[in-house]
């Protein structure tokens, strides 16, 4: 059953009220004025909340900002009954955060609409939160502990034959089945070093901090700092061939090295993922407007609107079909990195065709 919360100072008003929502099929609380209204909410822990303004002790207005402040309590669906009706007041209130405004006197109907639009705005959200909360568990149910097994049994595999036969083992086989240990260890490697810096970035989104030093930092010749970064993540795919270069000369833009440097590890290492050996991947950058732009594209799989939309971590599609390595944190990673400088991400494909990921970052 659901729960609302009736925050008023009128007696009869406020008993009229919880009588028709109790009738309706709900579970009512009432309350007298403002601060008993924000103790019972934390308490009783509303679905909903019909509140008052004008009220002794502590405000509607009151009431709804000690909520908001609240983590707990800042998402219930908020309701103002009013008599005052200037339009800066209902612009304050809205601005306060709340979802609806009844001017009083108001039709019974009125507030019954109003209640059955927030509570099913509030389940749709629900629904969603929870469809996307349940996509994340089985993309790490599939993709983890696939990336953790494969490299790890190669690893224990090599390193085991090596020790079994080390004895009789030609130096071209050594080198063969530590160079599949090594590959496997790496793997193994970046898998963490992903999962760490997802979390690090994570962090700091809320501290204020850790943000104003990553806003701070500059990168003063990024095109160098691009060429060698994409084509050091090329010569792992053994596709330094495929790349092509049409960088602008840059001044300095807001982000450190290291995060740009991670930025385009991540999408050179997508654009040779999804693309076949010996097409073209290439690079573009350019500075306009005190904005620098830069354009990764590649010729292979593409991707479809619905699948750029639904980008998150540990996201891969159509895992199964393909058998790709990687756990979908780059993409992710990279937007997290853009975000916290104050850039833009954005993505354009033609399933089966190609795919352009650009970067946007402020220059000065």
């Amino acid at each position: 059953m659901q729960k609302i919360l009736v925050i008023e100072d009128a007696h009869l008003l406020r008993n009229d009220l919880l009588e028709t929502l109790a009738l309706e099929g709900y579970d009512v609380m009432g309350a007298q004025n403002g601060l008993e209204g924000v103790q019972v909410a934390r308490q009783y822990h509303p679905d909903l909340i019909v509140c008052d303004i004008m009220m002794p002790e502590l405000d509607g207005y009151g009431v709804l900002e000690e909520l908001r402040d609240d983590p707990i309590m800042a998402a219930i669906p908020f309701i103002f009954m009013t008599a005052k009706t200037d339009k800066s007041d209902i612009r304050f209130g809205m601005g306060l955060g709340a979802d609806d405004y009844l001017t009083k006197p108001f039709l019974t109907s009125d507030l019954l609409k109003s209640i059955r639009a927030r509570l099913g705005k509030r389940d749709i959200v629900h629904q969603q939160a929870e469809r996307k909360l349940q996509e994340l568990r089985e993309n790490i149910l599939t993709a983890l502990p696939h990336e953790l097994r494969t490299p790890l049994n190669t690893i224990i595999g090599f390193s085991e034959m090596m020790m079994a036969d080390a004895p009789d083992l030609e130096a071209g086989r050594v080198t063969e089945w530590a160079s599949h240990i090594n590959q496997a260890a790496l793997r193994l490697y970046r898998l963490i070093e992903n999962y760490l810096v997802y979390v690090r970035l994570e962090m700091m989104r809320n501290d204020p901090e850790k943000l104003a030093i990553a806003q701070s930092a500059r990168t003063a010749d990024a095109n160098l700092l691009i060429q060698f970064q994409a084509a050091q993540k090329a010569q792992v795919f053994r596709r330094v061939a495929d790349l092509q270069f049409e960088l602008q000369d840059s001044q300095e833009i807001h982000i450190a090295e290291h995060d740009l440097a991670k930025v385009i590890d991540e999408l050179v290492d997508n654009a040779c993922k999804f693309s076949e050996p010996d097409t073209t991947v290439e690079v573009v950058s350019k500075q306009t407007n005190g904005q620098y732009t830069v354009c990764i594209t590649n010729y292979g799989r593409g991707m479809t609107a619905e699948q750029i939309s639904s980008i998150g971590a540990y996201m891969q599609f159509d895992r199964w079909l393909y058998e790709q390595q990687g756990t979908g944190l780059g993409l992710v990673i990279v937007q997290r990195i853009i975000e916290l400088v104050g850039g833009s991400l954005a993505i354009e494909s033609v399933p089966d065709q190609e795919t352009t990921v650009c970067v946007k970052l402020l220059a000065d």
